[in-house]
Formats: structure tokens, sequence, C-alpha cells
């Protein structure tokens, strides 16, 4: 009980929880229309933003790196819808050119920064590739609050909108929702998310968010509704349990131990779930008994 009132484990705790409630409701639209590695190539694409917006301001501001992590992944999306649109590579070509070629870029603006010795105080960007939840300030956790809170929100009042082009884009069309704008709309919420949860959980293990808890909410329910509250509360209940781990034991990282958590959770719910491999099974021997 003292661990669950520390300060500390309060502060990462509601980051942790709002950041992953909230990526698990916006990721299931991406994870339903079969777009889930467009989150995983956003992620890796906003580390080079990182890099440049510490050296333009020399520190590392939680709101600066936010910043230009948003502006590279807009810039990321749109060299995707670039590529896709004008030439014959495939999403899933682009996808793997922008993650590789961006958080390459990244990766060695990293290594000039910190072999610089013009450039101070770069301990801190490491956070951003694994994340390193335990070092999340108040600033941190209001930066997610105001994102969550924005992207819930957005998602609140488009929710029709976003319901009937998640699953027929075309039909949407003609009864005058711009799939356009709905799809930028996604795009949006998804980029702060990414862009606030990077120090929470890295780079590399943002996607997990924004996929997994939308894979446990379909393997137990067919109901839109009831697969997004599914997801949002999977991803809160991870996160909560997943920073209690990593607070409670030393040597294990916030956003790892979140990971793993989901992943035990998307295990599980492969077996019991509604569509579950067993439950499956027991159903099939349950009818032909009958």
């Amino acid at each position: 009980m003292e661990l669950l009132t520390s300060y500390t484990f309060l502060i990462v705790a509601i980051g942790t929880t709002l950041l992953s409630f909230a990526s698990g409701i916006i990721g299931t639209i991406s994870v339903i229309k079969g777009q889930s590695l467009i989150g995983d190539a956003i992620g890796h694409a906003t580390f080079p933003g990182i890099i440049l917006a510490f050296m333009l301001v020399g520190v590392t501001d939680t709101l600066s790196l936010a910043v230009g992590a948003v502006i590279f992944g807009v810039i990321a999306f749109f060299f995707i819808q670039m590529i896709t649109n004008h030439s014959k590579i495939t999403l899933d070509g682009a996808l793997a050119l922008i993650l590789s070629s961006f958080f390459g870029l990244g990766m060695a603006l990293k290594s000039f920064v910190q072999g610089n010795p013009a450039f101070q105080n770069t301990q801190g960007i490491d956070d951003y590739i694994f994340g390193q939840a335990a070092y999340m300030l108040r600033l941190d956790v209001y930066l997610i609050l105001i994102a969550s809170v924005i992207s819930l929100l957005l998602f609140i009042i488009f929710y029709h909108q976003i319901r009937i082009y998640t699953f027929d884009p075309i039909y949407s069309s003609t009864i005058g929702i711009n799939p356009s704008l709905i799809n930028f709309l996604v795009l949006s919420m998804t980029i702060i998310l990414i862009a606030v949860g990077l120090k929470a959980v890295g780079a590399i293990l943002i996607v997990n968010l924004l996929i997994a808890p939308g894979v446990i909410g379909l393997l137990w329910s067919n109901r839109f509704k009831t697969v997004i509250i599914i997801a949002g509360v999977a991803g809160a209940v991870s996160a909560f349990i997943g920073t209690y781990i990593s607070t409670a034991f030393a040597g294990f990282p916030a956003g790892p131990s979140i990971i793993i958590v989901l992943s035990v959770f998307v295990f599980i719910s492969m077996l019991f779930g509604r569509k579950g491999l067993v439950t499956r099974k027991f159903k099939k021997v349950r009818g032909e008994s009958s």
C-alpha cells in the first residue's frame, strides 16, 4: 500500500494509464482497417524529429521534443502517401522503407550529438528509444493528459463518422462523410499520442500500445463499441500493472513491463476469448456431443 501511494508511482501510473487507455481506443481503428504498421512506421519516424528538436533547443525539454516528434510524424505519413500514390511500391514496402530510413537518420543524428562536445546533457535522449517512464515528470503527465483528452473528445464527437468510415469507406463517402478528413483525424490523434508517449515506452515499443489492446478487444467481441471499451480498459490495466512491476522490482523498466503484461493478455485472449482457440475447441466438442 505504501508503494501505491508514493508520489513517484502515482505520477508514472497516471501518465502510462491515461496514455494506454487512449492509445488502445484510437489504435483499434487502425487494427480493424488492417493498417496497424502505420503506427509502427510513424513511431520510428518521430525519432529524428526528437534529435533535431534537441539540437535546436539544447535541452531535453519534453514539449519541444514532442513538437519535433509530431512534425516528423506528419512528414513520414506524407512520404508514405506519396510513395504509395506515385509508385508501384505497396503500402507494406513504403512502411518498411520509411521506418528504416527515418529511424536510421535518427540514430545517425543521435551518434553525432552524443559525440559532439558542443551538445551537453544528452543522456535523456536514449529514453526516447526504449522509454523510461520512471523519469516522467509532472509536465509529461500533463502533456499526456491533454493529448489523451483531446484525442478521446475528437473520437466521441466523430464517433459515428469514424465507425462508418472504418467498416465501409465507400458507403461513408456516399452519405456525405469525407473519408480523407476522417483519415486525417485518426492519423492526427495517432501521431499526437505517439509523440507524448515516446518518453514512457519509447519509439520501438509505442506501436504495441496501439495494436495489442485492439487485438484483445477483437478477440472478445464483434461489436465495435464493446471492442473499443475492452481495448481501452486492457491498455489501462496493463499500464497500471506494468508500472507497479517496474516500481516494485528494481531493474524492470516500465515501458517493457507494460508491453509484457499486454502480451500476456493477448495470449490469454487468444486462448480463452470469444474467438480464442480453447473457446472454439470447446464449442466444437460441445456441438458434436449434442
